[in-house]
């Protein structure tokens, strides 16, 4: 199976370049963050038109929404509420081959990292805990086919940013975000695709800011965007690939794509 992950900042204002890399890329299915509509309002058929025939949609008006479009069917879906908030960051769904997809929407958390003050990063904080807790419940699970993909919005690693010490204060790497989302990780032996064929010590994004006037040339990205594997998984990776070159399509969102390669 080919998956890809995406946080699209709007399908229907983004459609033309998500059914452009649908073209591209063929993966067997994508999940989208952060698609910003009901799901009565999904350009459903557009995807159709394409193949992505299964759909499972989990949105709002305006503010956050995950989908999963797929060629391949699926034999159940599920949305699991996080902090006791409706707000459409999770949705689960369970391919007929027994592939077990989780696409998750992080709380960005703010600009100011004091849970005290900022009730934003508090939620993100939270969101990151109940997920720990969510996972460590299925731990007998982690021999089956199960993967967590999505915008975690947390670059967990030193080089996952530009610069460790400058973004240490910064929210999506301080201290605490990275040791939550290592306990996320650690809930349930994760394996994190990307850094199975990228070393560590190697700099990778999949984000880079609006307010750079030139992206590319300074380059100041993150790795916010995630594709994990259950440990029964690990040697089924076939290949990953972070799109860097859609940070440059015309009305780009912030975010690029990640796809991974898994033998099922």
């Amino acid at each position: 199976m080919k998956l890809a992950t995406w946080n699209i900042n709007s399908v229907r204002l983004r459609i033309g370049l998500v059914r452009r890399f649908l073209k591209e890329h063929r993966p067997d299915a994508i999940a989208l963050q952060e698609t910003k509509v009901v799901n009565d309002l999904f350009p459903r058929a557009a995807f159709a038109e394409l193949g992505y025939v299964h759909q499972a949609i989990h949105g709002q008006k305006g503010y956050h929404g995950v989908a999963v479009l797929s060629r391949l069917p699926f034999r159940e879906q599920y949305s699991h509420e996080f902090c006791s908030n409706s707000d459409c960051r999770h949705i689960q769904v369970t391919f007929e081959n027994g592939l077990e997809l989780h696409d998750f929407y992080v709380p960005a958390g703010g600009d100011i990292p004091d849970p005290a003050v900022n009730p934003k990063f508090a939620h993100k904080l939270n969101f990151l805990r109940e997920m720990t807790a969510y996972f460590e419940k299925r731990k007998g699970a982690r021999g089956d086919a199960v993967v967590m993909v999505g915008d975690l919005n947390v670059a967990p690693l030193e080089h996952d940013v530009w610069s460790h010490k400058q973004l240490l204060k910064i929210v999506s790497h301080t201290p605490v975000e990275t040791e939550l989302l290592g306990n996320v990780k650690a809930s349930f032996d994760w394996v994190d695709v990307t850094r199975e064929f990228v070393p560590a010590t190697e700099k990778i994004y999949s984000w880079w800011s609006y307010r750079a006037l030139d992206w590319a040339a300074a380059d100041r990205g993150r790795r916010l965007d995630h594709i994990w594997v259950s440990p029964a998984l690990k040697g089924a990776l076939k290949s990953q690939q972070i799109v860097k070159k859609m940070r440059g399509w015309k009305l780009a969102s912030d975010h690029v794509p990640v796809v991974a390669e898994i033998e099922v």
